[in-house]
């Protein structure tokens, strides 16, 4: 952080990991920042899953977000609140649910949306082309509660 902001004072004060992913699999909204190939930023919000430590999305490949990606895979992925802040910065590639039982897990964490009509079975994502479904590898996400207070990033091995 800048000088002046503040740090948390003790780590005491950090975000525990177990917290910020709880409100990443919990979430029903979430902003997919991209950027387009002449440079101009792209945002939409998507409807998306967080299972084993990544986000995963779907969508036609011909969406510009899929497209933006494609081109460059370094990505955003945020939650709505600004104030209860969570920003995954990542790289975003299109994949396939098959044979080790992803397909199933997807699905079951999927069903938060059943209510709006979405509910996407197991072999949604199999095949030649993944039923359009993207992965987000983390490399960093930040995460607050009370900025500045309690600032917290994570770091992932590439």
């Amino acid at each position: 952080m800048p000088e002046g902001y503040g740090l948390p004072e003790t780590a005491d004060d950090l975000l525990p990991w177990e917290e910020v992913e709880r409100r990443l699999r919990e979430s029903r909204h979430y902003w997919l920042g991209s950027v387009r190939p002449d440079g101009r930023p792209h945002a939409v919000p998507r409807w998306g899953v967080w299972v084993d430590g990544r986000f995963y999305y779907d969508g036609a490949p011909t969406t510009r977000h899929a497209r933006n990606a494609e081109q460059n895979p370094a990505v955003t992925v945020t939650l709505e609140s600004g104030a209860e802040a969570v920003i995954v910065e990542g790289q975003s590639h299109a994949t396939r649910a098959d044979a080790d039982g992803l397909g199933a897990r997807l699905a079951e964490a999927f069903t938060k949306y059943h209510d709006a009509g979405y509910a996407p079975g197991p072999d949604s994502w199999s095949g030649e082309h993944g039923g359009g479904l993207r992965v987000v590898v983390p490399a960093q996400v930040l995460a607050w509660t009370e900025f500045p207070r309690d600032c917290t990033r994570f770091t992932f091995p590439g």
